[in-house]
């Protein structure tokens, strides 16, 4: 793609993000998604996808699958991050 063998100025960046060609705007609907978004996704840390398993991009449907059945690990790692999550907010604000 001549989108990823030439830079880009500024400008152009600006107009891809306001009027998105329809391969970005399927990119970003279907995927393949970043770890850090197919975590948020599932409500895990990226450590947690590694140790579920998941080393490569997910799609939608591929999220949707593990949300509408959750295998163990994606349970067990959703647990995980939730307490984080609240130990990090109690941490928080004892301090504040």
């Amino acid at each position: 793609m001549e989108f990823q063998s030439s830079p880009i100025t500024r400008a152009e960046l600006d107009e891809l993000r306001a009027d998105p060609p329809a391969w970005l705007v399927e990119l970003r609907h279907n995927g393949p998604f970043p770890k850090d978004v197919t975590a948020q996704k599932l409500g895990v840390s990226r450590s947690g996808l590694v140790r579920g398993g998941i080393t490569d991009a997910l799609t939608a449907d591929q999220v949707g699958e593990l949300i509408a059945d959750p295998p163990a690990w994606l349970v067990r790692e959703r647990e995980i991050h939730r307490d984080v999550v609240a130990e990090k907010a109690r941490l928080k604000a004892a301090t504040d």
